[in-house]
């Protein structure tokens, strides 16, 4: 679905050169602090930003290219706030073939979405839910979501993530890249993730591999000073203790049953490798 080789694009005070494969058929997260390149990289497949190297396939062609088979939700834009969703609907008629439009008047009416009701009258999560229906009813092949449910509560998260399973349900040649913060999104829906810092990708995991194999390890400077450390991939250490994010969890339960050693969440696998010192 999307291919990236040796992406490149340079501004002041910032270099990114990424590389990341979207196969058919898979949710993929990407993850990093704000400014990390994130959105770079996503309008870089888009072709809302033009790369200074490397190349970039989506669907088997250019970015920029196959627009019809693409639905795009992104953090920084959206439909003019003095519009209705009748409104919409008609740009959507107009801007693609395979608008689906009794299907997308269904999905507004499941989500309480009102027909004749200005955009800038929506609560954040209405708003979200617009874009997001609105992305999923022309047929595409190919989600991009930068940050999808930003500013959203719990409920109004939990009908977008929903949305997106069923429009993955419903194909098993369809893919979705998002981007976002928050982890409990990720873990629940993706099924690879990669992490970006500075520009760079630092780290790329199957979900489950994340959450099943890896896990934090706490111990005393003398207890680290003494175990094996050929599993351990950032350490992060304080006065008094040592934490660390080990690739291999099993091994350290099989080998020290008396070390502490929790599973890990995205969220502490983020703070500890965008935190600690890799050993």
């Amino acid at each position: 679905m999307i291919q990236i080789n040796d992406l490149q694009k340079k501004y002041k005070g910032f270099e990114l050169n990424v590389s990341l494969t979207i196969p058919e058929g898979t949710v993929t997260g990407l993850i990093g602090k704000n400014g990390a390149g994130k959105s770079t990289t996503i309008k870089s497949i888009l072709g809302l930003v033009k790369p200074d190297g490397g190349s970039i396939k989506v669907l088997s062609d250019a970015p920029g290219k196959n627009m019809e088979s693409i639905g795009v939700v992104l953090s920084d834009s959206g439909f003019s706030m003095m519009l209705t969703i009748r409104d919409v609907i008609r740009i959507l008629r107009a801007s693609y073939k395979d608008f689906e439009e009794k299907r997308f008047c269904e999905f507004c009416s499941r989500q309480s979405l009102p027909m004749d009701k200005p955009i800038k009258e929506f609560s954040s999560g209405m708003k979200a839910k617009l874009k997001v229906i609105s992305a999923i009813s022309h047929n595409a092949k190919l989600l991009i979501l930068d940050e999808p449910t930003t500013g959203l509560d719990v409920l109004a998260r939990n009908d977008v993530l929903d949305l997106l399973r069923d429009y993955m349900a419903e194909s098993p040649e369809r893919s979705i890249l998002i981007s976002s913060h928050i982890s409990s999104d990720l873990e629940g829906l993706c099924d690879d993730i990669y992490m970006i810092d500075r520009g760079r990708i630092i780290m790329h995991e199957d979900t489950d591999t994340l959450l099943g194999r890896y896990g934090i390890l706490k111990m005393t400077e003398k207890e680290y000073e003494e175990i094996d450390k050929q599993y351990i991939t950032i350490t992060q250490k304080d006065r008094m203790n040592v934490t660390c994010l080990t690739n291999e969890k099993q091994f350290y339960l099989d080998n020290y049953p008396k070390m502490v050693i929790e599973n890990s969440r995205i969220d502490d696998i983020i703070v500890l490798t965008l935190g600690g010192n890799e050993r």
